[in-house]
Order: C-alpha cells, then structure tokens, then sequence
C-alpha cells in the first residue's frame, strides 16, 4: 500500500490521517523535494500526478492559467480549485469561466461559509480595511481546508522570484498546517519563462496583468503597480502583510 493510498483509507471527516500515514507522507515529500529540485515543472506534476492519482489537485487564483496547464498535460481532467472569496474582479471570474471552458481540467469552485452581505451583518463593512487577516482567514483560508480534505497534494504556482517571502520556495515540501503533500512546480521559473510559457501554449492569463496588475488578488486589497515596484507590491500596498495565510 503506497503512502497515499494509506492516507485515503484512513482519513477522517477532518481531512486529517493518523502518525503513521503522516510520517510517510511528510517522508515522501521531503525525498520528492530533494530529488526533484533539478527536475522540470512538467516533470515535477507527472510525478504528482502519477503519485497520487485522484488525490491530486491543482489550487489556481486564476491571475493565470500555467500551472493548471501544466498539470492538464501531466493528468488530463485534473482538478483545479479556485476560491470565490465574493471580493474578486469581473476579470478573474472570467478567466476561471474560460479556464473551464477551453482546457481538460475540472474547476472546483470554493465559497465562504458567509457571504459577504452576513459577514458585513456580523463584522461590520469592509472588514478587509479593519482587519485583513480575519477577512483572508474567512474568505481564504477556511474554504480552501475544507476544499482540500479529499486530497492528499496539491499544488500551486508559487515562486521564488515573487518576492523575499517566496525566496526558498521548495518544488515539493510537506503542508504542516494542512498535512498535505505541497508542490510548487514553478517555482524555478522567472517571470520570464511564465512569460515564454504563455505564449508558446496560448495559455489564458487575467486581463488585469495587462493594465498594470503585478499581481491579482480580491479586489478591495489589489491595486496596480508603481514603477520600480516587485510583482507582488499591489497586494496590500501600505500594510505590512504580505500574504494571505494560505502559503503560510
């Protein structure tokens, strides 16, 4: 029985398994990650794919479309999970729209328990103004641990050059808060082999990244970017947070 096997058979309503299962997961990640440092993102996702089958998904924020791609080559029909936070632009629903549309994948779409007219009811409006973190946890962070419970991996399209958060980005790790296998296929590349990536497959991207989007989160927390500025400075321009919980 393979470690993800073992998993399946013994997770719980939780999404969680028992010491056993984990230890050999949290083993199989941390070899993957050694051996596959080298290897490419393509080669990266077949091994995922050929891993955990069903068990493996692809999480996408929908700024583009190129790990999701690349996982679609790797396992045709493979799941991809978008969070609908409720906050995001009508560009990015309508990339997930043409995503579903146009490529082999599954799109999975998760929402908040709340929408936000109830969390506006229980927290106040513009709870992402008054505390961010509360709102990403609600909106972000819940929904995507609920939506990864029958999965054993999943993976992202997290990169090194992003920014100094994202700087030792491994290309698989193990997910301790999740207690997931976490892979990062990507996270090699420069954004100019997204860019090269993009164009040699006809790859959909987010409009926004056109008109001076760095980087495509909700709407109320995303600005475009100043000159000079890394990719990921739109994201919460004037705080000190930088990421949203789900990398962290």
């Amino acid at each position: 029985m393979t470690p993800t096997q073992a998993a399946t058979d013994t997770t719980d309503a939780t999404g969680t398994t028992d010491a056993t299962d984990t230890t050999e997961l949290k083993a199989l990640a941390e070899q993957a990650g050694r051996d596959l440092e080298g290897a490419s993102a393509l080669e990266i996702l077949q091994w995922a794919a050929d891993t955990f089958g069903p068990e493996f998904c692809v999480t996408s924020s929908m700024e583009d479309a190129v790990v999701a791609h690349l996982a679609s080559r790797a396992r045709p029909g493979v799941d991809v999970v978008f969070l609908d936070t409720g906050y995001h632009f009508e560009e990015t629903i309508g990339t997930r729209d043409a995503v579903e549309a146009v490529m082999d994948v599954n799109v999975i779409t998760l929402t908040p328990r709340q929408t936000v007219a109830e969390q506006d009811a229980e927290f106040g409006p513009k709870l992402h103004d008054r505390d961010p973190d509360l709102c990403c946890a609600m909106r972000k962070v819940r929904p995507l641990q609920e939506g990864l419970t029958k999965y054993a991996a999943w993976a992202t399209g997290l990169r090194r050059d992003e920014s100094p958060t994202r700087a030792d980005t491994p290309v698989v790790a193990w997910d301790e808060k999740r207690q997931k296998v976490k892979i990062s296929p990507i996270a090699r590349w420069t954004q100019d082999d997204v860019d090269a990536y993009v164009t040699e497959h006809g790859v959909l991207t987010n409009p926004l990244l056109m008109d001076g989007y760095g980087s495509v989160g909700c709407a109320p927390c995303t600005r475009r970017l100043l000159a000079g500025e890394d990719a990921r400075a739109g994201r919460w321009a004037g705080r000190a947070k930088t990421e949203c919980g789900l990398h962290g």
